[in-house]
């Protein structure tokens, strides 16, 4: 037994197949319209999360730290406030920290908590000296704060003893490699002769100069912190709450707490600004795929009066009508946002092999995520539906007799 469509889908098809000039031109508007939105929001997402990822790589998502140190004002016998320099902050450590560790950690999106110790030093060298900061850090706590297992270009990231981790600029400067010594010098007296363990690569070559990694109680003794901690790194499952959590815990302890958020301010509100671009941009492409659909139907309309006035002679209900022009918009929108989704996914392929990072990986995945491809297809098809169904409305109510006799 043969298959027929009912009577609305093969008139469609039938229309659309005898304009097939004009079916052309909207097929491949709306294609260019489809494939640009994929393409930018799948690129801009990944590019948004990698510069995220890299700043975040080598950061706590919140830091909790001491109250800074500050002078009163004092009052004369006339009522005025003297004026005094604001006081030097010395190092303290953070007041039952080991308590504040528990109240952070169970405290919800909290998914990890490292205590630090860190203080300024000076590594020693022969007759080179570098300023550096001491991370006093419990390696296996450290690395759910920061991937460093993912840095480290020698040796390991495990600080035992006097055994240390430099970064790789700091290596280069004092001209040293694994199982080398340094000495680390600090500003109370103190000084202590370290054997490097590891060297580490985090991306940023001021951190990569600057941070010496050693073992906590290490720290805690060279800094004069008997048993504290100068701050405590926390990171949480999502980092754009990482704000609304700082805000709870520094109510919680009424000490200083601070997020990558308000650290990293201009970065953030880069990201938006970008965010509002992309979506201006599409919401642009949007409404010129709409009018681009709607005109081509428009002129298909007035091409077919007659063969629209037949039908309706023969007896053809409006809503039959009505549903021929909105399955051409919608089959139009349907098709439209698959070919662009491939042609999106082909421009991936192209820039991902153009463009790529300092050390020669793919700046960008080439990977469409199937959710861009849900979205494209279910916007494109309901712009199809809504450009149409002005068309499809002015085709619907047209008289069979005038329409035959135009």
């Amino acid at each position: 037994m043969k298959f027929r469509l009912p009577f609305a889908p093969m008139v469609a098809l039938r229309f659309l197949r005898e304009g097939r000039m004009q079916t052309l031109l909207i097929l491949a508007g709306t294609t260019g319209g489809v494939a640009v939105i994929v393409f930018l929001t799948q690129l801009i997402t990944q590019l948004q999360a990698q510069i995220v990822d890299r700043v975040l790589g080598s950061q706590a998502h919140v830091v909790i730290r001491p109250l800074e140190e500050a002078n009163r004002r004092a009052i004369d016998a006339d009522g005025y406030a003297t004026v005094i320099e604001p006081r030097a902050q010395r190092l303290r450590s953070v007041d039952q920290w080991e308590n504040i560790a528990r109240l952070a950690a169970g405290m919800e999106g909290v998914t990890a908590v490292s205590p630090v110790a860190t203080g300024p030093a000076f590594a020693v060298r022969g007759q080179a000296n570098k300023s550096v900061a001491l991370m006093g850090v419990d390696a296996e706590r450290y690395r759910r704060i920061v991937r460093m297992e993912e840095y480290m270009v020698a040796g390991r990231f495990a600080v035992d003893g006097p055994r240390a981790v430099i970064g790789s600029e700091l290596a280069k400067d004092l001209g040293i490699g694994l199982e080398d010594k340094l000495r680390v010098m600090l500003p109370n007296g103190r000084d202590e002769l370290l054997v490097v363990g590891g060297v580490f690569d985090i991306g940023n070559k001021d951190l990569n100069r600057r941070w010496v990694f050693v073992t906590l109680p290490l720290a805690q003794s060279l800094l004069d912190l008997p048993g504290g901690i100068s701050n405590l790194d926390l990171t949480v499952a999502d980092i754009f709450e990482a704000q609304a959590v700082a805000d709870r815990l520094r109510a919680a302890t009424n000490l200083t707490v601070d997020s990558w958020m308000t650290t990293n301010a201009q970065l953030l509100a880069a990201l938006r600004n970008q965010t509002v671009s992309n979506n201006l941009i599409r919401s642009f492409v949007t409404i010129i795929v709409a009018l681009g659909i709607a005109s081509v139907l428009v002129v298909s309309v007035v091409q077919k009066q007659k063969e629209i006035g037949i039908l309706r002679a023969m007896g053809a209900s409006r809503s039959a009508i009505l549903q021929v022009f909105l399955i051409q918009g919608a089959l139009v929108g349907a098709v439209g946002s698959v070919v662009g989704s491939l042609l999106a996914f082909t421009l991936l392929q192209v820039f991902s092999r153009i463009y790529r990072n300092a050390d020669g990986s793919p700046l960008f995945s080439a990977q469409l995520e199937p959710r861009f491809i849900a979205m494209a297809a279910l916007v494109a098809t309901v712009v199809g539906l809504a450009s149409a169904l002005i068309p499809a409305r002015r085709a619907s109510r047209m008289d069979p007799v005038q329409a035959i006799r135009s």
